[in-house]
């Protein structure tokens, strides 16, 4: 089929790969601008747009969509579809109203739940067993139209937002391909794959994460700590405050013991009392210093007994 893409980092990358791999004719590819990165604030192109020009692919980076003139230059392109997939952008009616076969989203969650920009972090702070991704139409709103595939994993114990990421990304890429394939069979009846209304009384949304969000209330279930440590992991960091200075913790385990909330129970594990429970912190970084495993840190910062977490 002829497909437009829209995708931005590399969880939309994956799926447009797989429609390359798939022998899909790739019209055009729109992305976000480059951003600047690193210290020296270089313009660093997204994923998507480095794995477009490998392919010599056309590339667009518009700054603006509710002016026309990207849905007068898709129309140009003649596209069956236009497949999206984290773009990062609300597309607008002219855009949604110009493929024949619609225009078709890769979310990372198992809609109605998680709709928004953050679903696969959400989905480990609030320590879901199942994640997933679905295919759709998409419509005028946020993650709300009809429903096409999903398909699901189990999240580990211990699993970050980080790796669960790449894993849907792949499992993304999937679903695509068999969404795509549904498509060109019901296409050469003539017709469209139908889709499923979300339920609206399930809808959960998923907003941008803040760093402020990453901050450890030791004073919460072990587990819920352990949590937002996996989901905020690999951005924006949980954190808390070691002798006053800023201490990101990128890693935990559960643990047991108790003790009052951010006390140090095991210095030589550096496992720390919550609310509920404890855990034990197993990757850190101080500030101004690299991440490490606590087991080195450990080495070199010796912990007391009885201290407490979280003070400034």
């Amino acid at each position: 089929m002829k497909v437009i893409f829209m995708g931005t980092p590399d969880f939309a990358a994956v799926s447009l790969q797989r429609l390359i791999d798939d022998g899909h004719e790739i019209l055009a590819v729109y992305t976000q601008p480059d951003k600047p990165k690193g210290r020296g604030y270089k313009l660093t192109p997204p994923p998507v747009k480095e794995l477009a020009m490998r392919y010599g692919l056309p590339v667009f980076q518009p700054t603006r969509l509710k002016d026309g003139k990207v849905a007068a230059q898709m129309r140009e392109f003649g596209p069956d579809i236009i497949v999206v997939a984290a773009y990062g952008r609300l597309l607008q009616k002219d855009i949604l109203e110009l493929p024949p076969l619609g225009c078709v989203n890769v979310h990372g969650s198992l809609l109605p739940r998680y709709r928004g920009a953050a679903p696969i972090q959400w989905a480990v702070i609030n320590g879901e067993k199942e994640a997933g991704v679905t295919t759709m139409y998409m419509a005028q709103g946020l993650d709300c139209g009809d429903m096409i595939l999903k398909a699901s994993t189990a999240v580990g114990e211990n699993e970050t937002s980080g790796e669960l990421y790449d894993r849907l990304a792949v499992l993304g890429a999937d679903c695509l391909s068999e969404t795509m394939a549904l498509f060109a069979r019901e296409w050469a009846q003539g017709r469209r794959p139908k889709g499923i209304p979300q339920d609206e009384s399930d809808a959960t949304h998923a907003p941008m994460l803040e760093k402020s969000m990453g901050s450890i209330d030791f004073s919460k279930p072990a587990q819920q700590v352990h949590n937002l440590i996996r989901g905020m992991n690999p951005w924006p960091s949980a954190y808390t405050r070691l002798d006053g200075k800023l201490l990101k913790v990128h890693r935990s385990v559960l643990a047991e013991g108790e003790g009052a909330p951010g006390e140090i129970l095991d210095p030589q594990t550096f496992t720390v009392a919550c609310g509920k429970g404890a855990i034990q912190l197993t990757e850190v970084q101080l500030e101004g210093a690299k991440r490490m495993d606590a087991s080195v840190f450990l080495r070199g910062h010796p912990l007391q007994k009885g201290t407490v977490l979280g003070v400034r």
